[in-house]
Protein backbone atom coordinates (compact mmCIF):
# COMPACT_ATOMS: atom_id res chain seq x y z
CA UNK A 1 0.00 0.00 0.00
CA UNK A 2 1.32 3.43 -0.97
CA UNK A 3 2.22 6.01 1.63
CA UNK A 4 -0.39 8.80 1.84
CA UNK A 5 0.65 12.19 0.52
CA UNK A 6 1.12 14.59 3.42
CA UNK A 7 2.76 17.56 1.70
CA UNK A 8 2.40 18.97 -1.81
CA UNK A 9 4.28 21.72 -3.65
CA UNK A 10 2.70 22.98 -6.86
CA UNK A 11 4.63 25.06 -9.40
CA UNK A 12 2.43 27.20 -11.68
CA UNK A 13 4.40 28.54 -14.64
CA UNK A 14 1.77 29.19 -17.31
CA UNK A 15 -0.48 32.24 -17.35
CA UNK A 16 -3.49 30.98 -19.29
CA UNK A 17 -6.71 29.61 -17.78
CA UNK A 18 -5.70 26.10 -18.77
CA UNK A 19 -2.26 26.65 -17.22
CA UNK A 20 -3.42 28.15 -13.92
CA UNK A 21 -6.57 26.21 -13.00
CA UNK A 22 -5.02 22.73 -12.73
CA UNK A 23 -2.74 23.99 -9.94
CA UNK A 24 -5.57 25.80 -8.16
CA UNK A 25 -7.87 22.78 -8.35
CA UNK A 26 -5.16 20.41 -7.09
CA UNK A 27 -4.17 22.77 -4.27
CA UNK A 28 -7.75 23.27 -3.14
CA UNK A 29 -8.48 19.54 -3.32
CA UNK A 30 -5.35 18.76 -1.33
CA UNK A 31 -6.27 21.23 1.43
CA UNK A 32 -9.76 19.69 1.58
CA UNK A 33 -8.04 16.32 2.17
CA UNK A 34 -5.85 17.78 4.93
CA UNK A 35 -2.70 17.77 2.81
CA UNK A 36 -0.19 20.57 3.44
CA UNK A 37 0.06 22.73 0.28
CA UNK A 38 2.53 25.25 -1.03
CA UNK A 39 2.06 27.02 -4.37
CA UNK A 40 5.00 28.60 -6.20
CA UNK A 41 4.08 30.96 -9.05
CA UNK A 42 6.78 31.63 -11.62
CA UNK A 43 7.15 33.10 -15.11
CA UNK A 44 3.74 33.73 -16.69
CA UNK A 45 2.02 31.85 -13.87
CA UNK A 46 2.61 35.05 -11.88
CA UNK A 47 -0.46 36.47 -13.65
CA UNK A 48 -2.61 34.42 -11.26
CA UNK A 49 -1.31 36.36 -8.25
CA UNK A 50 -0.75 39.80 -9.79
CA UNK A 51 -3.44 42.15 -8.51
CA UNK A 52 -3.92 43.85 -11.91
CA UNK A 53 -4.01 40.63 -13.98
CA UNK A 54 -5.62 37.90 -11.91
CA UNK A 55 -9.17 38.85 -12.90
CA UNK A 56 -8.39 38.86 -16.63
CA UNK A 57 -6.81 35.47 -17.30
CA UNK A 58 -7.64 34.15 -20.77
CA UNK A 59 -7.42 31.00 -22.87
CA UNK A 60 -4.57 30.78 -25.36
CA UNK A 61 -6.06 29.73 -28.69
CA UNK A 62 -3.03 30.13 -30.96
CA UNK A 63 -0.95 26.96 -30.98
CA UNK A 64 -3.32 25.10 -28.67
CA UNK A 65 -3.68 21.78 -30.50
CA UNK A 66 -6.20 20.50 -27.93
CA UNK A 67 -8.64 23.39 -28.44
CA UNK A 68 -12.17 22.26 -29.31
CA UNK A 69 -15.10 24.12 -30.82
CA UNK A 70 -18.52 23.97 -29.16
CA UNK A 71 -19.81 20.50 -29.94
CA UNK A 72 -16.39 18.91 -29.51
CA UNK A 73 -14.95 19.31 -33.01
CA UNK A 74 -11.20 19.90 -32.99
CA UNK A 75 -10.40 23.52 -33.81
CA UNK A 76 -7.79 24.06 -36.55
CA UNK A 77 -4.83 25.91 -35.02
CA UNK A 78 -5.02 28.68 -37.65
CA UNK A 79 -8.54 29.50 -36.44
CA UNK A 80 -7.06 30.58 -33.11
CA UNK A 81 -5.31 33.48 -34.84
CA UNK A 82 -8.57 35.12 -35.91
CA UNK A 83 -9.15 38.33 -33.90
CA UNK A 84 -11.56 37.72 -31.05
CA UNK A 85 -11.09 33.93 -30.87
CA UNK A 86 -9.21 34.06 -27.56
CA UNK A 87 -11.90 36.34 -26.10
CA UNK A 88 -14.64 34.00 -27.35
CA UNK A 89 -12.87 30.87 -26.05
CA UNK A 90 -12.26 32.55 -22.69
CA UNK A 91 -15.92 33.54 -22.43
CA UNK A 92 -17.06 30.00 -23.26
CA UNK A 93 -14.67 28.35 -20.81
CA UNK A 94 -15.53 30.76 -17.99
CA UNK A 95 -19.23 30.15 -18.63
CA UNK A 96 -18.72 26.37 -18.38
CA UNK A 97 -16.64 26.75 -15.21
CA UNK A 98 -19.29 28.99 -13.64
CA UNK A 99 -21.95 26.37 -14.43
CA UNK A 100 -19.82 23.83 -12.54
CA UNK A 101 -19.40 26.29 -9.63
CA UNK A 102 -15.64 26.59 -10.19
CA UNK A 103 -14.61 29.92 -8.66
CA UNK A 104 -12.71 32.69 -10.46
CA UNK A 105 -8.94 32.85 -9.96
CA UNK A 106 -9.05 35.55 -7.26
CA UNK A 107 -11.61 33.63 -5.21
CA UNK A 108 -9.68 30.38 -5.62
CA UNK A 109 -6.46 32.03 -4.37
CA UNK A 110 -8.36 33.42 -1.36
CA UNK A 111 -9.91 29.99 -0.62
CA UNK A 112 -6.54 28.22 -0.75
CA UNK A 113 -4.91 30.85 1.46
CA UNK A 114 -7.82 30.83 3.94
CA UNK A 115 -7.56 27.03 4.13
CA UNK A 116 -3.90 27.28 5.16
CA UNK A 117 -2.25 26.87 1.76
CA UNK A 118 0.98 28.80 1.36
CA UNK A 119 1.36 31.03 -1.72
CA UNK A 120 4.74 32.27 -2.95
CA UNK A 121 6.07 34.26 -5.90
CA UNK A 122 9.33 33.35 -7.63
CA UNK A 123 12.02 35.96 -7.02
CA UNK A 124 13.79 35.42 -10.36
CA UNK A 125 10.55 35.84 -12.34
CA UNK A 126 9.52 38.87 -10.30
CA UNK A 127 12.91 40.49 -10.95
CA UNK A 128 12.85 39.55 -14.64
CA UNK A 129 9.42 41.15 -15.14
CA UNK A 130 10.30 44.15 -12.92
CA UNK A 131 7.54 43.38 -10.42
CA UNK A 132 7.55 44.17 -6.70
CA UNK A 133 5.59 43.01 -3.68
CA UNK A 134 3.14 45.90 -4.30
CA UNK A 135 2.06 44.18 -7.56
CA UNK A 136 0.96 41.00 -5.76
CA UNK A 137 -2.38 40.08 -4.23
CA UNK A 138 -2.43 40.08 -0.40
CA UNK A 139 -2.53 36.27 -0.14
CA UNK A 140 1.09 35.95 -1.34
CA UNK A 141 3.16 35.23 1.74
CA UNK A 142 6.55 36.05 0.33
CA UNK A 143 8.74 36.41 -2.76
CA UNK A 144 11.26 33.58 -2.55
CA UNK A 145 14.21 32.31 -4.61
CA UNK A 146 14.10 28.79 -5.99
CA UNK A 147 16.51 27.53 -3.29
CA UNK A 148 14.04 28.56 -0.60
CA UNK A 149 11.26 26.84 -2.59
CA UNK A 150 13.25 23.60 -2.43
CA UNK A 151 13.90 24.02 1.31
CA UNK A 152 10.19 24.59 1.97
CA UNK A 153 9.33 21.62 -0.28
CA UNK A 154 11.48 19.14 1.65
CA UNK A 155 9.51 15.90 1.89
CA UNK A 156 6.77 17.14 -0.47
CA UNK A 157 5.52 15.79 -3.76
CA UNK A 158 6.35 18.46 -6.37
CA UNK A 159 3.94 18.99 -9.26
CA UNK A 160 4.53 21.28 -12.25
CA UNK A 161 1.46 22.57 -14.09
Amino acid sequence: MAEPIEKLSIVVSKGSLDGIYPGLIMANGARMEGIEVMMFFTFFGLDAILEKRMDNISVATVGNAAMRLPGGMKMPTWLGAIPGMSTFATYMMKREMEALDIPPVREFIEMISDAGGEIYACKAAMDMFHMTEKDLCPQVEEIIPVGTFYEKSAGAQIIFT
